[in-house]
């Protein structure tokens, strides 16, 4: 049975808390801030204010999640033998309190964005940022965690990709006009922040399945997840063809995001296992972040 988390070592400096926050999944935060903000560019409702509001609004969420899910995967012992970056409770350099501390202040200043975006736009998005906060925290965390149960690819489609991309537009326009684009982002943008997630669970199936961790991964085994990953990668590409025809072939700069998923899905589908997969997770999360931005030179170039 493993341990539920190391005693506490050395304590954690700067740069264990920096590398604790994972910066590397930051790419998930703000692409689709740089998709949603094409869409409004593209309408001609670009708001530099309310798009830096979003930006700092889902890098807090991010952080959040990061530490949340350090916190809640440390207590139940699933880090205990994980391949991947360094977790603080699992690694005993820093105590489940602290940790836990760390993420509700990243949730909470997360929530200080959110609450001046509904004040400058509307009240009830109030309740949006309440629903997000309350999905942050239970992906790992609660009595009933939903990343335990095959779920956390669906939730982090809909709120790394959906409702992040469509609210970043709305906020700006203020109203439908490019919802219909917005939402083929966000199905774009969605599909590369599930497939960093499949990437992942994939390189911990051992491990998750060791301690009784129901990724998805680990439901559909090994062969499956995959074709899922190589699945979402299309889902992206024919939703960036759906954009450019509904707005402007400029667009499709953002196809430039398919040269680092190009070795990412030869690695994946070439069978790679455990720290072989790591690469993967870093193409797809530069792969997501440069979607975002050629979607938004491309609304920019509108015009020129």
């Amino acid at each position: 049975m493993t341990t539920p988390y190391a005693a506490p070592g050395p304590r954690a400096t700067v740069r264990h808390w920096i590398a604790g926050a994972r910066p590397r999944t930051l790419p998930a935060a703000v692409a689709p801030v740089l998709a949603g903000t094409a869409i409004a560019l593209h309408e001609d409702s670009f708001v530099a204010g309310k798009a830096l509001l979003a930006l700092g609004l889902a890098l807090a969420l991010q952080i959040g999640v990061n530490y949340a899910n350090d916190y809640s995967d440390g207590i139940r012992g699933t880090d205990a033998d994980r391949v991947g970056p360094l977790r603080l409770v699992g690694s005993g350099l820093a105590s489940p309190r602290a940790v836990k501390l760390a993420a509700f202040t990243a949730l909470g200043v997360g929530a200080v964005f959110g609450l001046v975006l509904a004040a400058l736009t509307a009240w009830w998005l109030v309740a949006i940022g309440a629903v997000c906060l309350l999905a942050a925290w239970g992906y790992t965390g609660g009595s009933s965690p939903y990343g335990y149960r095959g779920l956390g690819e669906v939730m982090v489609f809909v709120f790394f990709g959906l409702v992040a991309v469509v609210g970043t537009t709305y906020v700006q326009v203020e109203g439908t006009d490019g919802l219909g684009a917005a939402v083929l982002a966000g199905v774009g943008i969605g599909a590369l922040a599930c497939a960093i997630l499949v990437a992942n669970n994939l390189r911990d199936i051992p491990s998750d399945r060791e301690v009784g961790k129901r990724t998805l991964a680990v439901v559909l085994g090994d062969p499956r997840t995959r074709l899922l990953y190589a699945g979402l990668v299309a889902v992206s590409v024919v939703s960036l063809v759906a954009i450019a025809a509904l707005t402007s072939w400029w667009a499709l700069l953002a196809a430039v995001a398919v040269l680092p998923l190009v070795p990412a899905l030869r690695t994946v589908l070439g069978g790679a296992e455990g720290r072989g997969l790591i690469p993967v997770i870093q193409q797809t999360g530069l792969a997501e972040l440069v979607y975002g931005l050629g979607l938004l030179v491309g609304a920019g170039m509108i015009g020129r």
